[in-house]
């Protein structure tokens, strides 16, 4: 198995990234929230978990070793692939899944794309007692291994987005259009948190850029 990956970052895509590690260019495939805290040129550790297939080898990456814990574990349920699992830890840090399931928050997983009512219940059954705590330390929140908080101040919000988004390709005043329109959202997070929840704002980013 290949745990973690460390080296610098040769490329981002909406989907992953390409990390060179020895002289060989390593396609990791990770969620939003990942994505937005790498940056083409500087190095970077994330934690893997590799997946092997009859006619594939797909490479998982995350932001620390818990996230890659609970992508693993999550697939151990009924129906539950890497794909969704990774789509699960794409919507919700692994603390709220934790809380999700100890909580049996069935409309939460269902934010979800590809989870439904009865999926959501599922899930619940099956890990309830194996997902562990909901109140262990702020590792659980996902970025702390790579240092950097989970909300982000608010200062250099659009400054990450605006990285993160032409390092995926868009340009620069396409970013900030799509920036433009997620000033409202990021104002309210502001209010209620005092900070952006960047990871957030990129996903709808992504979604409103996908539209245009």
């Amino acid at each position: 198995m290949i745990a973690s990956v460390s080296g610098r970052v040769a490329a981002v895509s909406p989907n992953g990234a390409v990390v060179e590690v020895g002289g060989i260019g390593l396609a990791v495939q990770c969620t939003p929230g990942t994505i937005a805290r790498l940056q083409v040129g500087e190095s970077a550790r994330l934690s893997t978990s590799l997946v092997v297939r009859e006619d594939s080898l797909t490479l998982y990456g995350f932001a620390d070793d818990d996230e890659r814990s609970l992508f693993e574990l999550l697939q151990t349920a009924n129906g539950v692939g890497p794909r969704l699992a990774q789509a699960v830890l794409a919507i919700h840090p692994p603390r709220e899944v934790r809380r999700a399931v100890s909580m049996a928050d069935v409309t939460s997983l269902m934010q979800v794309p590809g989870i439904g009512k009865k999926g959501a219940e599922r899930l619940i059954l099956e890990l309830r007692d194996r997902l562990g705590s909901t109140t262990s330390d702020t590792t659980l929140d996902g970025p702390a291994a790579m240092g950097l908080p989970a909300v982000t101040p608010v200062a250099p919000w659009r400054d990450q987005l605006t990285s993160a988004l032409v390092g995926l390709g868009w340009s620069v005043k396409e970013a900030d259009a799509a920036l433009a329109q997620l000033a409202p959202t990021a104002d309210e997070q502001i209010a209620a948190s005092g900070g952006v929840e960047v990871a957030v704002l990129l996903r709808q980013a992504l979604q409103l850029l996908g539209r245009a």
